[in-house]
């Protein structure tokens, strides 16, 4: 698997807060750590973010999947990704 880099530039292109396992609960819950890991500056000293999940992880919230839209992402396309789901397994599934 490509290492995607945390970038703010692969944060704008990033589909997760559009797709349909990551719920509004979810979002709400997560907005604030969100909202201060993107104040940080240099997202590649950050551990962990909920979002970009190809390069941060697996969500500490998603337990479900509900639909993945990873394969219509940019920065899916763009790291020549190929898996689906990064959000529930660590680096892929």
């Amino acid at each position: 698997m490509a290492k995607v880099e945390k970038s703010k530039e692969n944060l704008k292109k990033c589909s997760c807060m559009k797709c349909p396992s990551y719920t509004f609960m979810c979002k709400m819950k997560n907005m604030p750590g969100n909202m201060m890991s993107m104040m940080k500056g240099d997202l590649s000293k950050v551990a962990h973010m909920e979002g970009m999940f190809c390069a941060f992880g697996k969500s500490k919230c998603i337990n479900i999947g509900k639909g993945c839209i990873c394969a219509t992402c940019d920065v899916y396309k763009e790291n020549s990704l190929n898996k689906l789901y990064y959000c529930l397994a660590e680096g892929e599934r």
